[in-house]
């Protein structure tokens, strides 16, 4: 996977998985194929087990209160998952950087992918830059990659549906009779 720096993409697939965690290990490497991950095996049950407890720890990141909390759960993550930064050509697409040693299973992969990802996205844009979508009843993790850092919702739909709840109350506030 070109993914240079991680960022982005690692941080969109991994809210991609953590939205929809996949049912079996097929979908797994499936979903990271159609993502641009490189697998060089097939991928097992434990590999799901592995991404799955990855997927709880990062959610732990994501539901963080504050930004010393988000940090020292991503850098448990990271301290279990990384190991020196090494040039790789795996796939013969051309020399890149990875943050993990060469030749891991898919499970231990997305755990160094998607906690370096996060790290270097969230020092790079901010650490408020990862989160759930604003609407109640919608628990969509996203990762916002918006210009002025400000996202709310996960989808136009969620921000159109929360923009129609406001109306319709402040409709209803004012249209109700007086109090007293």
């Amino acid at each position: 996977m070109h993914l240079n720096p991680y960022g982005e993409d690692a941080v969109n697939l991994a809210a991609d998985l953590a939205n929809r965690r996949p049912a079996d290990a097929a979908e797994l490497a499936d979903r990271c194929r159609a993502a641009g991950l490189v697998l060089d095996r097939p991928a097992t049950a434990q590999d799901l087990a592995q991404a799955v407890e990855a997927l709880d720890a990062w959610e732990k990141v994501v539901d963080a209160t504050d930004e010393h909390e988000r940090a020292a759960l991503l850098n448990a993550m990271l301290a279990s998952a990384t190991a020196y930064p090494r040039l790789t050509n795996h796939a013969a697409t051309g020399w890149h950087v990875h943050y993990r040693d060469d030749h891991q299973p898919l499970g231990r992969l997305l755990l160094s992918l998607i906690s370096v990802g996060t790290a270097l996205h969230l020092t790079g844009r901010g650490m408020h830059r990862l989160r759930r979508c604003d609407v109640t009843e919608c628990t969509t993790i996203f990762a916002d990659t918006s210009r002025t850092g400000r996202q709310r919702y996960c989808s136009q739909r969620c921000a159109n549906r929360d923009a129609v709840r406001r109306h319709r109350a402040a409709r209803s506030a004012r249209s109700a009779p007086p109090k007293g």
